[in-house]
Protein backbone atom coordinates (compact mmCIF):
# COMPACT_ATOMS: atom_id res chain seq x y z
CA UNK A 1 0.00 0.00 0.00
CA UNK A 2 2.99 2.37 0.44
CA UNK A 3 3.62 2.44 -3.51
CA UNK A 4 0.00 3.33 -4.11
CA UNK A 5 -0.02 5.65 -1.27
CA UNK A 6 3.02 7.71 -2.78
CA UNK A 7 1.53 7.17 -5.79
CA UNK A 8 -1.47 9.45 -4.96
CA UNK A 9 -0.10 11.70 -3.08
CA UNK A 10 2.88 12.60 -5.79
CA UNK A 11 0.20 13.16 -8.44
CA UNK A 12 -1.91 14.85 -6.45
CA UNK A 13 0.81 17.44 -5.16
CA UNK A 14 2.67 17.91 -8.53
CA UNK A 15 -1.04 18.08 -10.54
CA UNK A 16 -1.83 20.87 -8.02
CA UNK A 17 1.71 22.94 -8.32
CA UNK A 18 1.53 22.33 -11.94
CA UNK A 19 -2.21 23.79 -11.95
CA UNK A 20 -1.61 27.04 -9.77
CA UNK A 21 1.94 27.42 -12.10
CA UNK A 22 -0.67 27.58 -15.12
CA UNK A 23 -3.36 29.71 -13.68
CA UNK A 24 -0.73 32.32 -12.67
CA UNK A 25 1.13 32.61 -15.08
CA UNK A 26 -1.09 32.14 -17.87
CA UNK A 27 -4.97 32.22 -16.82
CA UNK A 28 -5.37 28.54 -17.76
CA UNK A 29 -6.25 26.00 -15.62
CA UNK A 30 -4.09 22.09 -16.12
CA UNK A 31 -7.44 20.93 -17.47
CA UNK A 32 -7.27 23.80 -20.13
CA UNK A 33 -3.80 23.26 -20.65
CA UNK A 34 -4.92 19.62 -22.04
CA UNK A 35 -7.92 20.38 -24.06
CA UNK A 36 -5.82 23.05 -26.14
CA UNK A 37 -2.61 20.67 -26.62
CA UNK A 38 -5.18 17.79 -27.84
CA UNK A 39 -6.97 20.06 -30.39
CA UNK A 40 -3.71 21.47 -31.53
CA UNK A 41 -2.61 17.48 -32.59
CA UNK A 42 -5.86 16.59 -33.71
CA UNK A 43 -6.92 16.64 -37.43
CA UNK A 44 -7.86 20.43 -38.83
CA UNK A 45 -7.29 21.22 -34.94
CA UNK A 46 -10.86 19.90 -34.41
CA UNK A 47 -12.40 16.86 -32.39
CA UNK A 48 -16.14 15.86 -31.42
CA UNK A 49 -16.57 16.84 -27.88
CA UNK A 50 -17.48 13.54 -27.02
CA UNK A 51 -14.19 12.37 -27.82
CA UNK A 52 -12.12 15.39 -26.28
CA UNK A 53 -14.38 14.61 -22.87
CA UNK A 54 -12.81 10.73 -23.24
CA UNK A 55 -9.25 12.08 -24.22
CA UNK A 56 -9.27 14.44 -20.68
CA UNK A 57 -10.55 12.10 -18.92
CA UNK A 58 -13.93 14.33 -18.39
CA UNK A 59 -17.41 13.47 -17.95
CA UNK A 60 -19.50 14.98 -20.90
CA UNK A 61 -20.87 18.23 -18.75
CA UNK A 62 -17.05 18.27 -17.03
CA UNK A 63 -16.16 19.01 -20.66
CA UNK A 64 -18.98 21.22 -21.80
CA UNK A 65 -18.17 23.41 -18.65
CA UNK A 66 -14.44 23.18 -19.62
CA UNK A 67 -15.11 23.99 -23.25
CA UNK A 68 -17.51 27.10 -22.49
CA UNK A 69 -15.05 28.72 -20.26
CA UNK A 70 -12.51 28.47 -23.29
CA UNK A 71 -15.24 29.81 -25.71
CA UNK A 72 -15.70 33.05 -24.01
CA UNK A 73 -12.08 33.05 -23.92
CA UNK A 74 -12.02 33.38 -27.30
CA UNK A 75 -9.60 29.68 -27.97
CA UNK A 76 -12.41 27.16 -28.63
CA UNK A 77 -15.11 27.53 -30.79
CA UNK A 78 -18.04 25.20 -31.51
CA UNK A 79 -18.19 23.36 -35.08
CA UNK A 80 -20.96 21.22 -36.44
CA UNK A 81 -20.94 18.02 -38.67
CA UNK A 82 -22.92 18.72 -41.73
CA UNK A 83 -23.68 15.13 -42.11
CA UNK A 84 -25.14 14.50 -38.55
CA UNK A 85 -26.88 17.67 -36.48
CA UNK A 86 -26.07 15.68 -33.18
CA UNK A 87 -22.33 16.18 -33.53
CA UNK A 88 -20.80 19.04 -32.58
CA UNK A 89 -17.15 19.94 -32.30
CA UNK A 90 -14.91 21.84 -30.50
CA UNK A 91 -12.36 23.81 -32.67
CA UNK A 92 -9.05 25.37 -31.47
CA UNK A 93 -8.55 28.87 -32.50
CA UNK A 94 -5.98 31.45 -33.53
CA UNK A 95 -6.13 32.71 -30.43
CA UNK A 96 -6.58 29.56 -28.62
CA UNK A 97 -2.80 28.71 -30.42
CA UNK A 98 -1.10 31.43 -29.59
CA UNK A 99 -2.34 30.58 -25.48
CA UNK A 100 -0.78 27.24 -25.96
CA UNK A 101 2.06 28.28 -27.35
CA UNK A 102 2.35 30.77 -25.08
CA UNK A 103 2.27 28.89 -22.52
CA UNK A 104 3.74 25.53 -23.42
CA UNK A 105 7.68 26.50 -22.64
CA UNK A 106 6.92 27.59 -19.01
CA UNK A 107 4.48 24.42 -18.65
CA UNK A 108 7.25 22.12 -20.19
CA UNK A 109 9.80 23.59 -17.78
CA UNK A 110 7.66 23.15 -14.56
CA UNK A 111 7.02 19.60 -15.47
CA UNK A 112 10.82 19.17 -15.84
CA UNK A 113 11.77 20.64 -12.80
CA UNK A 114 9.18 19.51 -10.70
CA UNK A 115 8.93 15.68 -12.52
CA UNK A 116 11.55 14.42 -15.40
CA UNK A 117 13.97 16.15 -13.68
CA UNK A 118 13.82 13.87 -10.76
CA UNK A 119 14.94 11.02 -12.65
CA UNK A 120 17.52 9.47 -14.95
CA UNK A 121 16.64 8.32 -18.55
CA UNK A 122 16.50 5.10 -17.43
CA UNK A 123 14.31 5.67 -14.73
CA UNK A 124 12.03 7.60 -16.51
CA UNK A 125 12.35 4.90 -19.26
CA UNK A 126 11.17 2.52 -16.50
CA UNK A 127 8.79 4.11 -14.88
CA UNK A 128 7.03 4.99 -17.94
CA UNK A 129 6.38 0.90 -18.65
CA UNK A 130 5.64 0.16 -15.16
CA UNK A 131 2.78 3.26 -14.96
CA UNK A 132 1.93 1.83 -18.56
CA UNK A 133 0.78 -0.96 -16.92
CA UNK A 134 -2.54 0.80 -15.35
CA UNK A 135 -3.76 1.64 -18.50
CA UNK A 136 -5.32 5.12 -19.80
CA UNK A 137 -2.00 5.95 -21.05
CA UNK A 138 -2.78 5.78 -25.06
CA UNK A 139 0.68 5.31 -27.19
CA UNK A 140 1.55 8.37 -29.23
CA UNK A 141 0.30 10.82 -25.79
CA UNK A 142 2.64 13.72 -25.82
CA UNK A 143 3.16 17.09 -24.08
CA UNK A 144 5.59 18.33 -26.43
CA UNK A 145 4.96 21.18 -28.79
CA UNK A 146 3.98 20.08 -32.30
CA UNK A 147 3.84 23.05 -34.36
Amino acid sequence: MGAWVSYLRSHAALTRELNARLVTDHGLTINDYEVLLHLSHAPEQAMRRVDLAQSVVLTASGITRLLDGLERAGYVEKGSCSSDARVTYAVLTEAGLGKLREAADSHLDAVRELFTGRFDDDELETLARLLGRLGGSADGDTCVRAW
